[in-house]
């Protein structure tokens, strides 16, 4: 089982009478901390990306309370579909502004190309079925208005993949593939 640099350091300078100024480049204890260091690093990275890449739904599901507040009872299928296209377009206004800078003959800025990237991407998962949280009962919605805003809390929702078409199929927590 590795063991977190804190306690590398404290059983090292425990060992060295208080204090941990001075080892030897190629110590044992060097090479102890050396690895501690780089294994606490790998951690970091990893959260990091697993972070980043949960942060799209967390900003989705997000986007989703904001866009019913104001607003009570359980949505239809119909009304989940306008909330859904509401999402995928709710970057247009800035993607046309993007566009109208843009001098004739141009080619398109990166923040151009970025939105477009997210739109296409979010369109082709609409075609597929599109994760969002299930708002067709009650109780669903109201474990939404609650939800503390974290991916941790996500667990606690229930969710569904809906597709342009109109099919509505339940899904899984975490997504994987088109659960």
């Amino acid at each position: 089982m590795p063991v977190s640099l804190n306690k590398v350091q404290k059983h090292i300078s425990k060992k060295k009478g208080g204090k941990l100024t001075s080892l030897h480049q190629n110590s044992r204890d060097a090479n102890r901390l050396r690895r501690a260091g780089a294994r606490e690093d790998k951690l970091i990275k990893i959260l990091d990306a697993a972070t980043r890449a949960n942060k799209v739904y967390v900003d989705r599901i997000d986007w989703f309370r904001s866009a019913l507040e104001g607003s009570s009872g359980a949505l239809s299928e119909a009304e989940l579909q306008a909330l859904t296209e509401g999402y995928i377009g709710r970057n247009d206004d800035e993607l046309a502004q993007a566009k109208a800078e843009r001098r004739p003959g141009r080619p398109p800025s990166k923040v151009e190309e970025r939105i477009t990237e997210h739109k296409n991407a979010e369109e082709r998962e609409y075609k597929a079925g599109f994760w969002i949280v299930d708002l067709r009962q009650p109780e669903d919605r109201d474990k939404l208005e609650r939800w503390s805003g974290d991916w941790a809390g996500l667990n606690t929702l229930k969710f569904i993949r809906i597709t342009r078409d109109g099919f509505v199929k339940d899904s899984s927590f975490p997504p994987k593939g088109l659960s």
